[in-house]
């Protein structure tokens, strides 16, 4: 923590995580500065908060101060290609995340939890098992509270419990989870990294500088990760197969497994989340968990009394017959597929939103079966329309509003309205919880007309 006392740091980014930063590095002595390329009265609060802790800042752009440096932390919103992190490259300054700031801070135990699909949800679960176990245990990261803004609390005993994404992987440094697990790899965010080599790269670097004394934790379903068995003291799970060390199941019981032990933790039907995703998801926050020293009885408690998290597969209303969920936290195709396993025929589906480079195509056999309207929003409706015509009915809304509306109408009084846009929200709301609020709004405003 003393390597940044008295040190010139800039911030890149006025979001949460470089906000935290910002404050987190002045509580350390040092001498930050937050440089944001957006116009200072999209952050006024953030502003506010800067000229509470008196920290120096710009927006607009990003001047030749920002290289006045000896450290440069980046939030997750740059990309690694912007000018500003290039320059910073070339002049030789250290270039880190929040997420490697917030580690150095740590004086406690960090537990990562990354991959494509699932990370808000097993975060959540593992969170909600910690609560019920003698263990302190602290969510943050990518799921809403920066690393930073919960780094300093934590004592020796203690544990960060992460979701970690590609984009804070980027820049980390020493960033070293004793327990790291990732979930799943499919194609996203493509449109930043490049290839897909690439994105499984970022996603792998959770484990880079791990040991033998820190538990690395696998999708034994996922043929991409099956290969990395033999990183560090691996843990695996699976929903398909018996696995010797890790979590899966088993007939109706999840089932934990240590070499030729094995325990019965919990039926199937017992758990709080419902899905055949959710199932891998369970197993996996097992594994996390009992490589972290949580007992059994302590997880399977959290398992029973885990009901979900906000935007993803969220029931909302009935209406008329017909159910409204919230699933806006589904950025991307593979999310979708599971969404629509996870709902009741027929579907009328709210998609659409900005492009990550993503092949909608993967999806045309399920829309095909389960989808009997797809109303399409957003900057990605052309390219989503092209990979689906024929399949289905397909309609346009210019709002959210417009999309609840005349999927009701679509309905027919029965079936399921499901908001599950396998694209970011950024061409329309400020981010996906934005979305799925507005969401939220227009069918509880329905509800009332209805009632």
């Amino acid at each position: 923590m003393n390597e940044f006392k008295g040190k010139k740091i800039s911030i890149i980014g006025a979001a949460r995580s470089g906000l935290a930063s910002a404050i987190a590095l002045k509580q350390l002595g040092a001498v930050p500065f937050l440089s944001e390329s957006k116009p200072k009265e999209q952050f006024m609060e953030a502003v506010e908060s800067l000229d509470k802790h008196q920290i120096d800042s710009e927006f607009g752009k990003h001047t030749g101060r920002v290289f006045d440096c000896e450290y440069m932390v980046t939030s997750p919103g740059v990309p690694s290609t912007s000018e500003v992190l290039v320059h910073a490259g070339k002049s030789g300054i250290d270039i880190i995340s929040e997420l490697e700031l917030g580690y150095r801070m740590c004086k406690g135990k960090v537990l990562a939890i990354t991959g494509s699909n699932g990370k808000t949800t097993t975060t959540s679960l593992i969170g909600e098992i910690f609560k019920h176990s003698a263990i302190k245990g602290e969510v943050a990261g990518n799921i809403g509270r920066p690393f930073t803004e919960v780094a300093g609390t934590l004592s020796e005993n203690d544990w960060a419990i992460l979701e970690v994404s590609t984009f804070q992987l980027e820049w980390i440094d020493k960033f070293k989870p004793q327990v790291a697990t990732v979930l799943n790899i499919t194609p996203d965010h493509l449109d930043r990294h490049g290839s897909m080599e690439n994105y499984i790269y970022l996603k792998l670097r959770v484990f880079a500088n791990q040991n033998g004394t820190n538990k690395s934790v696998l999708n034994y379903d996922d043929e991409v990760l099956r290969k990395f068995e033999s990183l560090s003291e691996a843990w695996t799970f699976s929903t398909k197969t018996k696995v010797r060390n890790g979590c899966y199941i088993d007939g109706d019981w999840l089932v934990l497994s240590n070499g030729d032990n094995k325990k019965n933790i919990i039926k199937i039907d017992d758990i709080g989340i419902k899905g055949p995703h959710n199932l891998s998801n369970a197993c996996a926050a097992v594994s996390c968990c009992v490589a972290a020293g949580v007992d059994l009885e302590y997880i399977a408690k959290g398992l029973r009394s885990f009901a979900g998290v906000e935007h993803r597969l969220e029931r909302v209303a009935l209406i008329g017959g017909v159910s409204f969920i919230n699933d806006s936290k589904a950025t991307n195709v593979d999310a979708v597929f599971w969404a629509l396993q996870s709902v009741s025929s027929p579907v009328i589906l709210i998609a659409g939103g900005r492009d990550k480079d993503s092949d909608f195509s993967t999806l045309r056999d399920l829309i095909k079966e389960k989808v009997a309207t797809l109303v399409l929003i957003g900057e990605a409706s052309d390219k989503i329309e092209s990979a689906y015509d024929g399949l289905t009915e397909i309609c346009r809304a210019d709002s959210m509003q417009d999309a609840v509306r005349l999927s009701y109408e679509k309905s027919g009084s029965n079936g399921t309205v499901l908001l599950s846009p396998a694209c970011t929200s950024f061409d329309m709301f400020k981010n996906y919880e934005h979305r799925g609020e507005v969401f939220k709004q227009a069918v509880n405003m329905l509800a009332k007309e209805k009632s």
